[in-house]
């Protein structure tokens, strides 16, 4: 599956963004998605994943209430909804699937755990 993220730029902080990831290939529905992020001389770090089906979701603590991830399979896209930004949450986002299998409990917050990634887009948040 091929991945294309958009939607990034410049937010004062406590504003809003959404972040896209558009996707091809028929199986889009078979796929656990993903975003992470990264920001200057940091390790890549998880942010949200979703299952196939979108019914369940999975949040990083530091955005847990603030960033919302979903899908809709029909148009083959998954979003982030980006609410109350700050300027910790400045970094390069990118989109991830890889196909499900059971590997315990973090298993999906790992980069490792992903095939498939986008080129990233570019989130900077002013104080």
């Amino acid at each position: 599956v091929q991945l294309q993220a958009s939607g990034g730029g410049l937010v004062q902080a406590g504003g809003s963004l959404r972040l896209s990831c558009a996707a091809s290939g028929r199986t889009f529905s078979t796929y656990v998605m993903g975003w992470f992020r990264q920001a200057p001389g940091k390790e890549r770090e998880f942010v949200a994943r979703t299952s196939g089906s979108g019914g369940f979701t999975e949040y990083a603590d530091s955005v847990k209430g603030r960033f919302t991830i979903s899908r809709d399979n029909d148009k083959i896209i998954m979003y982030l909804q980006m609410n109350s930004l700050k300027p910790e949450d400045t970094a390069v986002y990118y989109c991830a699937a890889t196909t499900p299998v059971y590997g315990g409990t973090y298993y999906y917050t790992r980069a490792l755990s992903y095939d498939y990634w986008g080129q990233g887009t570019q989130v900077t948040v002013s104080s």
